[in-house]
Formats: structure tokens, C-alpha cells, sequence
């Protein structure tokens, strides 16, 4: 039986709170994994998690408290305020 599952591989916490994430999309046919692949994505302090896996639900709700997305929306409107962003 062949099935296909996603996990999260990694979790990276950045400086500035961000979340970096590899998800892992796992093939596996009677047991045996037949192929891995990888799809990274970063999300911002403040971001809709509510589709993403319970981990890293868990750690937004530690992780992102008030003053954090506040601080995080300040950095956002003065990389607006460059030019050519």
C-alpha cells in the first residue's frame, strides 16, 4: 500500500521570532520510505496558523506574545517606508 504523509522536520526559531519550518512530504510503499522531500516556509510574529500542525500552533501561542507582534509590526512598516520594498 502506497501512502503519503507530511511532517514537520525542522523547526527554526530566528532571532527576531520568525518560525522557519521544513515540512517533509514522505512516500512510503509496505513500509519502506521510497522518497522525501522538503518545502520550507518562514511565518512572521502575529501570522494565521490556525491550518498549520499543533506543534507549531504550540509554540506561536509561547512564543508570540503581545509586545513581540507588536515589536514585529513596527519592523514591518519601516521595511515599507525603504525604497523598492
Amino acid at each position: 500500500m502506497l501512502t503519503k504523509t507530511f511532517e514537520v522536520g525542522v523547526i527554526e526559531i530566528l532571532q527576531d521570532r520568525r518560525m522557519q519550518v521544513r515540512e517533509d512530504t514522505v512516500i512510503i510503499e509496505d513500509g519502506t520510505e521510497l522518497s522525501r522531500t522538503y518545502t520550507r516556509y518562514v511565518l512572521n510574529p502575529g501570522d494565521d496558523v490556525t491550518d498549520k500542525p499543533q506543534v507549531i500552533k504550540d509554540i506561536a501561542g509561547v512564543l508570540w506574545t503581545t509586545p513581540v507582534i507588536d515589536a514585529w509590526k513596527v519592523i514591518e512598516a519601516k521595511t515599507r517606508e525603504l525604497p523598492g520594498v
